[in-house]
């Protein structure tokens, strides 16, 4: 399997962290693409950990020359993890002036996988919006809402409920959270 994974300005780095850690031990062929808010938030959140080295292949956010900006480069899919809403509505509207952006429209146009996992509340109407011309143009939207069936101990607990939701979304089996079986 060969995933794209985007990483935008939102709260949430430790997601795309988590997610990459999982990814690279189910031997998943990942392409990071961090924004250069992302940088800058992942350098809050997270401290000096590098990102690049959990994944595969890493690209600059401009380098529109990477493999992950061409259709004929096949992909599995990608995940924006997490999700501004800046990211959001430039996906939403077509304006792929960086590399994660275009491998997103690329994705689109190819009918192929695309997650973002938006990070904001409250939500205004302009989001809304974005988030449902998203949806229409093929996007599965996953926020990263809590869950409390599986009885969380942790922010841990917390944070592998919603990376398990994603790898459930791309059909990666995982135990990351007590899945419902009802009674």
């Amino acid at each position: 399997m060969r995933l794209i994974v985007g990483v935008s300005g939102a709260s949430g780095a430790v997601l795309a962290k988590r997610l990459l850690e999982v990814l690279k031990k189910k031997k998943v062929e990942t392409h990071l693409v961090i924004s250069d808010s992302g940088e800058m938030i992942i350098k809050h959140e997270l401290g000096n950990i590098d990102l690049r080295k959990l994944a595969t292949y890493s690209y600059g956010p401009e380098d529109l020359y990477a493999p992950i900006s061409s259709g004929s480069f096949k992909t599995d899919g990608m995940v924006v993890v997490p999700c501004s809403m800046k990211t959001l509505g430039e996906i939403a509207n077509g304006i792929g002036n960086t590399l994660l952006v275009r491998a997103a429209e690329v994705c689109l146009k190819q009918e192929r996988k695309l997650i973002l996992v938006p990070r904001e509340a409250p939500l205004s109407l302009i989001d809304l919006r974005n988030l449902v011309s998203a949806k229409e143009a093929g996007c599965t939207i996953l926020p990263p809402v809590l869950a409390f069936y599986p009885k969380p101990k942790s922010v841990d607990d917390m944070v592998d409920f919603v990376v398990g939701k994603i790898l459930d979304s791309l059909n990666i089996g995982n135990d990351l959270y007590k899945h419902w079986k009802g009674k």
